[in-house]
């Protein structure tokens, strides 16, 4: 069964609200484009004062400047946060306690953190060389690691992390080797994470997108042929859209999922059914 519509997405407004984020602060890594800045975008429609960072820094303030003028005159949004761009790279250590001592000079907390950069590269089995899965593991896996690492060091009880795994942690496709390992790492240390940081009172979960319509799936939708058959392997029959990631996100972040730790949400149409 094929779509009558392939690669439709739905309205991406997003209603929900928890009034209890307003006045929070969060940190969202890759946050220059795509779902990161969705998601700076979202949290600071919603009073979160967002300190988003990205390795290209120039289009990360760039970015900051743009949400912060759309958000002050959208008349939809009465008290918005302050967006703040920061540059990291997120395979280094030390960027993120510098990224968390930005967080803190700002605004002085962080409540959430969103560990959402990432890299997606293609190469078949055979084919993956060292450059390659070392690379990908760094930026996936360690990049992870250390942001949450980072953010446990000035959370107090409550605070919440949220890293960004994948349905291809689950489904294996040809050529993404690499990145299906590192996301299944991510989804294996998440898990770690929530039990260690239980301790001092840190939930932390993860997200696990499947086709969303970001300029990471950009080849998919170009190619006519690979689409019809994804959207055949998703049970919508659609592409997601970033604020359908968002959502999950929001209430991870939120009192509503404050007993809700060492999960990974699938946000995939179903695809890890068929």
């Amino acid at each position: 069964m094929t779509s009558t519509n392939p690669g439709r997405v739905v309205d991406r407004t997003m209603t929900a609200v928890y009034p209890e984020l307003a006045g929070k602060v969060a940190v969202v890594t890759g946050a220059a484009r795509g779902m990161g800045s969705v998601f700076a975008k979202g949290l600071a429609a919603r009073g979160v004062n967002v300190v988003g960072a990205d390795i290209n820094d120039a289009q990360m303030k760039d970015t900051a400047e743009q949400l912060n003028t759309e958000l002050a005159t959208d008349a939809l949004v009465a008290e918005p946060g302050t967006v703040v761009g920061a540059r990291i790279d997120v395979t280094v250590a030390d960027d993120h306690e510098a990224l968390a001592q930005t967080a803190l000079a700002e605004f002085g907390r962080i409540d959430f953190w969103i560990n959402n950069a990432g890299i997606f590269p293609f190469a078949l089995a055979g084919d993956i060389t060292p450059e390659q899965i070392n690379a990908t593991l760094s930026v996936n896996v360690e990049g992870v690691l250390f942001g949450a690492q980072a953010a446990a060091r000035h959370m107090t009880e409550g605070g919440a992390i949220v890293n960004m795994s994948s349905v291809s942690a689950l489904r294996v496709r040809k050529g993404r080797g690499a990145y299906c390992t590192s996301k299944a790492a991510v989804a294996h240390l998440t898990e770690s994470l929530a039990v260690e940081f239980g301790d001092i009172g840190i939930r932390v979960n993860s997200i696990a997108p499947g086709y969303i319509d970001t300029e990471m799936t950009r080849w998919v939708q170009e190619d006519p042929e690979a689409l019809a058959k994804a959207l055949d392997s998703v049970p919508l029959h659609r592409l997601g859209a970033p604020e359908e990631v968002f959502g999950p996100l929001l209430f991870l972040l939120s009192d509503s999922a404050r007993y809700v730790t060492g999960h990974s949400i699938a946000v995939d149409g179903g695809s890890r059914h068929v």
